[in-house]
């Protein structure tokens, strides 16, 4: 039986597509470093468009009738989106390079953003599946940046320093959208929001040439490319060169489930079933938001030095777990303390493995195929995004009840750990 990486080239070679080997940096590409903070700007940047609809969700339901599960079928949206993107966006990588792949998801969020404004759901239903869209690129384009700079020694706490963007655009959208809006309003926040990510685009740009040099100007981007069955199975096709890799993004998706529903779900639950105002509920997003950015950097410490990555994955399937759990015996009779308490909680149980988790998913990648197993494995992950909060939406509207979502939660958290488990014992 052929190795994954004999796989990976032949899987390679039968589809005409040449191969780009990792390099070191030299000559015009910066290094490591300059590489990570350019990967955290617009990852705080992407992550902070996708957190919009679920921080203004309360005020948009309010002023225009529309029911709590409409948050979720939006944050369903959203990753739709963004598998689109994951299924038919190789050849925009490859043609573009991974940074302005990066630069124009980003322009088509701000896009995105314009649709919140007319008061029709088929506008809001598009603004969130446009910013998924702009989302996409964000994994596969960072693994390629990060795997291609990044001594292997230190591989953990960079992809986890990296990922660590995302709950800081969270903070940013739980902090400072709320207090605009309820002083300005939800439309002058949609401004402010675009502007703070105008400026990610212009900002990057300088060290675009070093980190694009191996783009590929004869890519062809025409619709009968990009839909052809080699473009739409490249991903899933990269996938499948390593079992380790599959079980890894089935463990994330498992994971994806709790993740997504406390990030699309928090500030609604604490608004409509804790009836706190709008800031105090953004408040305890914004606590979340920032133990994650703590507890992912942690993690990706940890997981470098003390533990095996994936005995740490299981570890955190678990943890997950029981937090979801608590979370479905939160009520009235729990202070606001105790609430942000858990919510402090939660951002490192529920939403801190992904940086470790897409470090072990280059690190058992084929190293030429690194963006493409990363699309196929995020895409794969990313189904629990969707699922999860249209499922929770269609629950919450037939019941009324949050609890029992969360209990589905802390189930799929468990079977996160039962899926790594088996890596443990050598049979990965």
């Amino acid at each position: 039986m052929a190795s994954p990486a004999c796989a990976g080239v032949s899987w390679r070679h039968e589809r005409g597509i040449e191969t780009v080997q990792p390099s070191k940096p030299s000559g015009g590409q910066p290094t490591w470093l300059v590489a990570l903070v350019t990967m955290v700007a617009v990852q705080t940047a992407t992550a902070f468009l996708s957190r919009i609809p679920p921080t203004l969700a309360p005020a948009l339901t309010a002023e225009r009738g529309w029911s709590d599960a409409v948050v979720g079928y939006l944050a369903s949206l959203n990753t739709l989106g963004s598998i689109l993107f994951l299924a038919l966006g190789s050849p925009f990588l490859r043609r573009l390079g991974s940074i302005r792949a990066l630069q124009v998801g980003l322009a088509v969020g701000i896009l995105g953003l314009s649709l919140f404004l007319p008061p029709f759901w088929p506008a809001a239903a598009l603004a969130s599946l446009l910013i998924g869209v702009g989302y996409g690129p964000s994994s596969p384009a960072g693994n390629d940046i990060l795997h291609r700079t990044a001594p292997a020694s230190r591989r953990a706490m960079i992809f986890s320093i990296k990922q660590a963007g995302v709950p800081v655009g969270g903070i940013v959208a739980g902090l400072f959208l709320p207090p605009i809006v309820e002083a300005f309003g939800w439309r002058a926040s949609l401004l402010a929001a675009a502007i703070f990510v105008l400026v990610v685009i212009l900002a990057v740009q300088p060290i675009r040439e070093g980190l694009d040099a191996d783009r590929k100007y004869d890519e062809p981007l025409t619709m009968r490319a990009l839909l052809s069955p080699a473009n739409m199975s490249s991903s899933l096709a990269a996938l499948l060169t390593s079992t380790s890799v599959f079980r890894l993004a089935a463990a994330g998706a498992c994971l994806a489930v709790g993740q997504g529903i406390w990030f699309a779900y928090l500030i609604t639950f604490a608004v409509s079933a804790l009836k706190y105002d709008l800031s105090a509920a953004g408040v305890a997003f914004a606590i979340m938001q920032a133990m994650s950015v703590i507890g992912r950097i942690l993690l990706g410490w940890v997981a470098d030095k003390f533990v095996a990555p994936r005995r740490l994955l299981g570890l955190l399937g678990l943890a997950s777990g029981l937090t979801s759990a608590a979370m479905a015996w939160v009520g009235s009779d729990w202070s606001y303390l105790q609430f942000c308490g858990l919510a402090a909680i939660a951002g490192v149980t529920v939403s801190s493995w992904n940086g470790v988790q897409l470090s072990e998913i280059a690190k058992a990648s084929p190293s030429h195929l690194v963006r493409e197993t990363s699309s196929g494995a995020t895409l794969i992950i990313f189904i629990g995004y969707v699922i999860s909060p249209a499922a929770f939406a269609l629950l919450l509207g037939a019941t009324g009840r949050f609890d029992i979502g969360f209990m589905i939660c802390a189930l799929f958290g468990a079977l996160s750990f039962a899926i790594t488990q088996r890596s443990w014992s050598g049979r990965a």
